[in-house]
């Protein structure tokens, strides 16, 4: 099992395998993992056409054993894409004893069922022709446990594509500025990290179109703030950051300029009140940490946060009273109840920047 980085890399240097298994939450890993598997079978694509063929994943072990001892004509290989195989399916958990008794007792009297299909279809996996390979696709997580992974793992590789969390952002990010050709310097990396910290969930096949737009922007190799900023502005979250920092900065006119933008801008109210409560939130807890002796980028794993991003919080935490977020916590969680009966609207948001910025 490897994740996205060393798969790649072992993907460059290696023959390619017979078996692959391409399994996890970030379907953007497993696209391109998958186009740089087919790149590596069918350089510039030739041949690809009449050897690529894919099959459902409910296809009976038999059919799909068929499909790969099949002799390909015209072609040096025949590759066959299988989508959602019930093999690597996760088992629900939680499942109860008397539902895996069930299963096994099931499994017995079933001899030349499914299970013995799938026992014939795995000693081909680990004994494959010369000419066929196969390429298995899940769009979550596969179980480790299972027979068939196990089988792939040993004959082949397995792709972990989990999904990226905004602290973990940073290999992704050395990567793709590696592709293209990219450096940023402290300021833009550190805007750049910031943007994504406020993201829930990490989009890379957003922010990969982000950053083709940002290669073409300049021809410049070094990347600063300004730049990045005008590139990624269409992106709520980098507005978002603008006014979160703005107010760690307490710039009160800054901070309250962006916090209308967002709202002129159609961003709900409650939206921005969850970021200003998370970011309140996190001052504290950087405060209460730093009290404790844990500071600088040793906040990040506290924090679950970039240690990059956790140490900045730590610097700006310095800033606010322990009494001045205590009464900000309050006057958010007044402003929610407000908000959601309908009694006031982004006013209260403005008077909590105030408070925090004056």
């Amino acid at each position: 099992m490897l994740k996205y980085g060393p798969f790649m890399a072992a993907l460059r240097k290696e023959s390619p395998k017979h078996v692959y298994l391409l399994a996890g939450e970030e379907h953007h890993y497993i696209e391109k993992a998958k186009a740089a598997i087919l790149e590596r079978l069918f350089p510039a694509g030739e041949g690809m056409r009449d050897a690529l063929e894919e099959a459902p994943g409910d296809l009976d072990g038999d059919a799909l054993i068929a499909l790969l001892e099949t002799v390909p004509f015209f072609v040096p290989k025949h590759v066959v894409l299988v989508q959602e195989s019930p093999m690597f399916r996760e088992k629900k958990s939680g499942a109860a004893d008397g539902e895996e008794a069930e299963e096994k007792a099931a499994k017995g009297k079933k001899k030349g069922g499914r299970d013995k299909k799938e026992e014939r279809l795995l000693h081909l996996l680990a004994d494959m022709p010369d000419y066929a390979h196969v390429i298995f696709v899940c769009s979550g997580k596969a179980d480790k446990r299972r027979k068939a992974y196990k089988t792939v793992e040993a004959v082949g590789a397995v792709l972990d594509a989990d999904a990226v969390r905004p602290w973990e952002i940073g290999d992704w990010l050395a990567g793709k500025l590696a592709e293209i050709h990219k450096v940023f310097d402290r300021e833009a990396h550190e805007y750049f990290m910031g943007a994504v910290s406020m993201m829930h969930e990490v989009s890379l096949a957003h922010l990969d179109k982000e950053f083709e737009k940002l290669a073409l922007y300049t021809e410049e190799k070094h990347i600063g703030k300004k730049e990045l900023a005008e590139v990624f502005s269409g992106l709520p979250e980098v507005s978002s950051f603008a006014m979160i920092d703005a107010v760690s900065e307490k710039d009160l006119k800054k901070a309250l300029t962006l916090l209308r933008r967002q709202t002129s801008n159609g961003v709900y109210a409650p939206v921005l009140l969850a970021l200003m409560v998370r970011h309140v939130r996190q001052l504290w807890q950087a405060k209460l940490l730093m009290t404790q002796g844990v500071r600088g980028k040793a906040l990040g794993p506290a924090m679950k946060l970039n240690p990059f991003i956790a140490e900045k919080i730590g610097r700006a935490s310095t800033k606010f009273p322990e009494p001045l977020l205590k009464q900000a916590m309050l006057a958010l969680i007044d402003a929610d109840y407000l908000l959601k009966t309908g009694r006031g609207g982004a006013e209260l948001l403005e008077h909590v920047v105030i408070s925090l910025c004056g």
